[in-house]
């Protein structure tokens, strides 16, 4: 039968190893909020870059939509004119209309493909794609940060019950949580495109 001094000294070690244990706990959700405090910028940098790149490229489309609508009416202008040089006589007016037709059908070809000003219908197309690509490769880097960020909170909260209840397996259940979190930081990182959340 144990004496009391057995009893304190049973104790004494029990509690060692209990703060012990503490310690490696309040580590872990530290680095666990250091984690979160990571994927959390990421999230919001990624987030308000593809808000940024979407606007760009709504912008985008709606001058290119602009340009098609001026250069639908340069077209209809100059098939029109044509129509009329057909039945003008004077050589010097139809000279005139003849000018004017060139002129405009030189604009609608401009509006078509500009390479020197960049601001054709078919750079604007490249343009707001490209964007809309950006845009797409943010949104997944979102995704991904958010489902790290989850991971993270959650492995926090996990964490703390142990201390409470002294479950070592929910700290193992956080630690792994931790390291799914920093797979999806790292996927949201360098391949955003690798895994499909959403």
């Amino acid at each position: 039968m144990a004496g009391p001094h057995e009893h304190m000294e049973h104790a004494e070690h029990a509690e060692h190893a209990s703060h012990g244990g503490n310690k490696k706990i309040a580590l872990l959700i530290s680095l666990l909020a250091l984690f979160l405090a990571f994927s959390e910028t990421l999230g919001k940098s990624a987030q308000t870059e593809s808000i940024g790149l979407n606007i760009k490229a709504s912008d985008t489309w709606n001058f290119f939509q602009a340009k098609t609508i001026r250069q639908t009416t340069y077209r209809i202008a100059a098939d029109g004119l044509a129509l009329q040089a057909s039945n003008v006589t004077d050589e010097a007016a139809k000279a005139a209309l003849t000018k004017q037709i060139d002129a405009w059908r030189k604009t609608a070809a401009r509006y078509e493909s500009d390479p020197q000003e960049k601001d054709g219908r078919k750079e604007l197309r490249k343009l707001a794609e490209k964007y809309e690509h950006e845009r797409d490769l943010q949104l997944a880097r979102y995704h991904h940060y958010e489902v790290a960020s989850a991971a993270y909170q959650i492995g926090i909260v996990l964490a703390s019950a142990e201390v409470i209840t002294g479950m070592v397996v929910l700290g193992w259940l956080s630690g792994l949580l931790g390291i799914a979190g920093l797979a999806f930081t790292a996927i949201g990182f360098w391949a955003p495109h690798a895994v499909h959340l959403f």
